[in-house]
């Protein structure tokens, strides 16, 4: 069967659901109806038309999750050109460089990005257009300055009757065509801008509305960077396409930010990455449950139940009590945090996806999830382990679909590498396959580290304990010189310091972890010992710890 354009599924809503709130900030007025997010796509049209931007030219994009740049990236789409999104966590120098390489026109950018940049250092653009406001920062030429001046009564005479239900019609026939370059590294080395075609981006849209089921009234939090991939199609453009009102959160999603957020919108889904959900989880769960007292009554039959619909409840009323998808993806989860949900009974599920699929490659229903799992595949993407016995030996996870990306854009070494010869794409993932289908991570294959009698060490297995243990906020564990050490950040709180019973370092409560968890560890994985690090570890905007800086 066909894929159906996600832009036909925006089209058909933006005219039933008119007069509806479509778009909307927290933290600033600015808000659209669905008929104002058409009226503001037109008149961006108008602004291309005028400036001369053509069909598959790009236009970058560069800022935080807000409004105005759901509606340009919208707008781009809908006019036929091609979405550079860039991260605005990026320096000037590396935007400068995305920017070149990408060959954009034209530069929209935030509040947060404006100062980091040097128009000069990207004489490729005609333009740089501030996103809060859509005014225009820098000309290349007076040429561009009065074309840009020339947009209000350009508008004015296409339209004077304003826009109509009737002017929305956005090109439906373009699904080969390049839809988006998403830069995810490379601003330094060879950039890695994912090329996603309009395909991949409404495979993904069309099976959200096969499995998330949604209702007009719904509401949702953008609090994941929509300039990546899942934030992207799940938090924006499947809440857009469907009808729901999506409210940006466009300051830092601190945990207090985010709670306030939840219960002002009241969500009925979270789209959230591991470090945000076991930070909630280890500071309003687990001083309770981890009393002596509590850890059996945990397990007593029935009164077990009254004690897990509470905590159930607290969480909820955390998210907004209107929960009815609580979908994590983006690294491993921890696996006690894991167990708690389950135990609570909580509409959760984790899934697998990677930029390059748009993001998704597995998913199941919170229903039907199966513990420890990251779901079934994709009928639009089809999964295959490289290995002699893909349900019981973790080999590399590899993808196929209409959900796969065409390659990076002008780096055919790294495309090259990435597919295997009979046309399956390489994620880089090591797991297996149940008999039911459903796909188990054991981690990245880059990471692993080999043991001495050529054992497969997974170190995301071992800080998923140690990152359990008392005062340990996060953990990397690295091998040094055939040893495995762990590199910890302490919990520097007043809550942490009291762990230390009078001892003036974490070092000796490290040791008594490490002791502890060498228990738990086959002799072939056990820590040599821990170091301790001043800073909490460097991480990737989906918050994942940028591994490759520790050794």
């Amino acid at each position: 069967m066909a894929t159906k354009h996600y832009l036909a599924y925006l089209q058909d809503t933006i005219k039933r659901r008119w007069d509806a709130p479509a778009l909307a900030d927290l933290d600033n007025p600015t808000k659209y109806s669905y008929g104002e997010l058409a009226a503001q796509i037109a008149r961006l049209h108008v602004t291309f038309e005028a400036l001369g931007i053509k069909k598959g030219d790009k236009v970058a994009l560069c800022g935080r999750n807000c409004s105005n740049w759901g509606v340009t990236f919208l707008a781009i789409e809908a006019y036929g050109a091609v979405v550079v999104s860039i991260l605005p966590d990026f320096t000037g120098e590396g935007i400068h460089n995305l920017v070149n390489h990408s060959e954009a026109t034209l530069l929209y950018v935030g509040p947060n990005v404006r100062n980091k940049i040097k128009p000069e250092e990207m004489p490729a653009l005609k333009g740089v257009v501030f996103m809060d406001d859509f005014s225009l920062y820098h000309a290349a030429n007076e040429d561009v300055k009065v074309a840009y001046a020339s947009v209000d009564s350009l508008f004015a005479n296409k339209y004077p009757n304003g826009v109509t239900r009737e002017d929305v019609n956005y090109p439906t026939d373009n699904l080969k065509e390049l839809a988006i370059i998403n830069y995810t590294s490379g601003t330094t080395s060879a950039p890695k801008g994912v090329m996603l075609t309009q395909e991949n981006m409404s495979g993904n849209i069309e099976f959200a509305f096969d499995q998330i089921k949604r209702t007009d009234n719904d509401k949702v939090v953008s609090m994941l960077p929509i300039a990546h991939a899942f934030g992207l199609a799940f938090e924006f453009l499947y809440q857009v396409c469907s009808g729901s009102s999506t409210y940006f959160l466009t300051k830092a999603p601190t945990p207090s930010a985010l709670m306030k957020a939840f219960a002002q919108v009241h969500p009925y889904m979270i789209l959230t990455v591991p470090l945000v959900i076991e930070k909630i989880i280890k500071k309003k769960v687990f001083p309770v449950i981890h009393k002596p007292v509590m850890k059996v009554l945990w397990h007593t039959p029935i009164i077990k139940n009254v004690i897990r619909k509470k905590v159930h409840d607290s969480l909820m009323a955390a998210f907004g009590n209107e929960l009815r998808y609580l979908i994590i993806g983006g690294a491993a989860l921890n696996k006690e945090v894991e167990q708690v949900l389950k135990d609570v009974n909580l509409c959760y599920c984790v899934g697998c996806g990677m930029t390059e699929c748009g993001p998704l490659i597995s998913y199941s229903p919170w229903q039907s999830f199966v513990f420890h799992s990251c779901g079934r595949e994709l009928p639009q993407c089809h999964i295959r382990i490289d290995s002699d016995d893909p349900q019981h030996k973790e080999g590399e996870v590899q993808v196929k679909g209409v959900n796969v990306m065409k390659g990076y854009y002008k780096n055919e070494e790294a495309t090259k590498a990435v597919f295997t010869e009979d046309g399956w794409m390489r994620t880089g993932d090591l797991g297996v396959l149940d008999a039911a289908g459903n796909l188990f991570l054991r981690g990245r294959s880059k990471n692993m580290i080999l043991g001495p009698s050529g054992q497969n060490i997974y170190p995301e297995e071992i800080e998923d304990k140690l990152n359990n243990m008392p005062g340990v906020v996060e953990s990397v564990v690295v091998e040094r010189e055939g040893k495995l050490v762990a590199l910890v950040f302490p919990d520097n709180t007043p809550e942490g310091h009291k762990l230390l019973n009078g001892e003036p370092t974490f070092a000796k409560l490290m040791e008594e972890n490490r002791k502890l968890l060498n228990k738990e560890l086959p002799q072939y994985s056990q820590i040599a010992y821990v170091e301790l690090v001043a800073n909490e570890f460097e991480k990737t905007p989906k918050r994942s710890i940028k591994r490759f800086m520790y050794k």
